[in-house]
């Protein structure tokens, strides 16, 4: 069964990027430590977490985190050769994009789902990058698990992920974590 994961790396402050985001440094200034478990890492559990994404079927992104992040996927999106498309969620369309690109642009999250899971077939669906984004999708109830890599690391500033959401009540049950020297890695379930 298809599932639709909002994953994300976070300071432990909270912050899922850093003060100062901008093409140049889509994360802000020095918010690549938050994906250092990622790319740096000789523990085995962290590339092991991140090979998950690898069988990912679509990807659904902010239209920030898709300006921001462009310069660095190009046409075929952050899984490179392995071309998962991704469904962006904007209100206008960009005037250009890359020749021979994986982006779908939609407008609202139901209709994000939507040609997400079209897309995916039967395979998982990732959320990806901005607060924004997450909140609109967790308060849609689209969202079947939450996925935080909390890095040991206090930015004091940045976009923060929980910032002004203000849905009441939404439970979640613990599926796994993972300990590293890099990241605490927590999945939840969202109780629906």
């Amino acid at each position: 069964m298809t599932k639709t994961i909002f994953d994300i790396s976070m300071s432990l402050d909270g912050y899922i990027n850093a003060q100062n985001p901008r093409p140049e440094a889509g994360l802000g200034d020095g918010g690549e430590r938050l994906h250092e478990w990622a790319f740096n890492s000789k523990d085995e559990r962290n590339r092991e977490l991140l090979a998950r994404g690898a069988s990912l079927g679509a990807i659904i992104s902010g239209r920030t985190n898709y300006d921001l992040s462009l310069p660095f996927w190009g046409a075929d999106g952050p899984t490179g050769p392995a071309r998962v498309p991704i469904v962006v969620l904007t209100h206008a369309s960009p005037k250009e994009s890359p020749a021979n690109h994986v982006y779908t642009f939609v407008d609202g999250v139901q209709t994000a789902a939507k040609k997400a899971s079209e897309l995916a077939r039967d395979k998982d669906i990732a959320v990806m990058g901005g607060a924004d984004t997450f909140q609109q999708f967790l308060e849609a109830g689209l969202l079947d698990e939450i996925s935080i890599h909390l890095v040991p690391v206090l930015f004091g500033g940045g976009t923060r992920l929980f910032e002004g959401f203000d849905s009441g009540h939404i439970m979640l049950e613990i599926i796994e974590v993972v300990n590293t020297e890099e990241a605490v890695h927590v999945r939840y379930r969202v109780v629906k």
